[in-house]
């Protein structure tokens, strides 16, 4: 646990996120200091915590990462009682952050408008799949669907099959990470005015904002770009090649003068003075060639003699590693790319650690996820004020 303040220490979000987007949004904030308070339906909480293809002990391992570094406190927004309990949270708050379905706030009497009468200072962050505006709005958005709509879906996978997806939530992530950048510039922008404001961060929008140069491709070119599978058109050679042992390492050397360091590694320096390959536009039109040429020397040697040769030779390099070889990996030991916090059931849990890494104010992460309302008497009592006779009140009433 890092003994410097995080640079968002000081800093009040309120997370009324479920599943993925939302929740991301707020552990970014939280790894960085921010005291999160996440609010929970009180019937079961945030799916999350039964989330996950493995589980140990019926525990799901998704959870203590998603949640860390959070307050769990309950309540039940569709009632007014949890309404108003949410109110009084938000005044006393920087940042809301929500992915309900657009409109879902202002049906509760909690919209932008609302909240701005009540806390002008407060930032609301709105995580949806197609944002807060526009004809599909209204409709529900997983992280699939706007990994589809924002092009990203179309270009992964092999030519021959239908569109692949990624193994993780994608889309979330991405639309959660510019959630939490947009939080942050609009309190650095609530510095100057003293007002807060709406940071609309749409699933779709996220992926789109990675598709490079598809659009003017289109429109200037009318060249679309097609599933290629393991090769990026245009890049070359950037693939991965059979070893000896039997493994299989990546090697990225399709800048010019990183080619002509592998050749000189393959011993083969002739190479990369030879028309066909000396610039990346001669080695695209001869792409599935030089794969070949490559491939035919780094199956003549056990991988870690091909990475040793490339890492002397200045040449991208590396194997593709599951998650035992990251744990097992020097490197992300050297920089503490991992951290290991104790479960109060599971024992040691290990977990990705902070990223990016600042020299002066680091992040940390100083708990795993809370149990369902943990933190009620807590934060209930102790910012709202509120006392025995009416928390009482509350869980008879099954507000919390």
């Amino acid at each position: 646990m890092s003994a410097v303040a995080g640079p968002l220490e000081g800093v009040r979000v309120v997370e009324c996120g479920t599943l993925i987007a939302g929740p991301f949004c707020g552990q970014l904030l939280g790894d960085f200091g921010a005291e999160v308070i996440k609010v929970e339906d009180p019937a079961g909480g945030d799916p999350m915590r039964q989330w996950g293809q493995v589980k140990v002990d019926g525990l799901s391992l998704h959870w203590p990462i998603v949640a860390r570094n959070k307050k769990s406190v309950t309540a039940d927004l569709r009632r007014p009682g949890g309404q108003e309990l949410l109110r009084g949270l938000l005044e006393r708050s920087d940042v809301l952050v929500e992915n309900f379905r657009p409109g879902t706030l202002e049906r509760w009497g909690l919209g932008p408008a609302e909240l701005a009468s009540i806390a002008p200072h407060l930032v609301v962050v709105r995580v949806s799949g197609y944002g807060q505006s526009g004809p599909f709005a209204p409709r529900a958005g997983f992280g699939s669907i706007g990994e589809a709509m924002g092009g990203l879906r179309y270009l992964s996978g092999e030519p021959d099959r239908p569109p692949a997806r990624v193994g993780i939530s994608l889309g979330d992530s991405l639309a959660a990470t510019f959630a939490a950048f947009g939080a942050v510039l609009a309190l650095r922008s609530r510095d100057r005015t003293g007002r807060g404001q709406v940071v609309d961060s749409a699933i779709y929008e996220a992926v789109l904002s990675l598709m490079e140069a598809v659009l003017p491709e289109w429109e200037l070119a009318r060249y679309q770009r097609q599933r290629t599978g393991s090769v990026l058109p245009g890049a070359v050679p950037s693939n991965v090649y059979p070893t000896r042992d039997g493994e299989e390492v990546l090697v990225a050397a399709n800048r010019d003068t990183v080619f002509s360091r592998l050749a000189s590694a393959m011993g083969r320096p002739e190479l990369a003075a030879d028309e066909r390959y000396a610039t990346n536009d001669a080695r695209s039109a001869r792409q599935s060639e030089l794969d070949a040429v490559v491939a035919a020397w780094t199956v003549t040697l056990d991988a870690e003699a091909l990475l040793e040769a490339l890492a002397e030779a200045g040449v991208p390099a590396g194997r593709i590693y599951q998650t035992k070889d990251m744990l097992a990996d020097p490197h992300f030991a050297a920089r503490e790319a991992f951290v290991r916090l104790v479960h109060p059931v599971l024992g040691d849990f290990p977990l990705q650690n902070v990223a990016p890494k600042l020299s002066e104010t680091p992040g940390s992460v100083r708990s795993l996820g809370p149990d369902l309302g943990e933190h009620n008497d807590e934060v209930y009592r102790g910012l709202l004020g509120l006392d025995d006779e009416r928390l009482a009140a509350l869980r008879a009433e099954g507000i919390v």
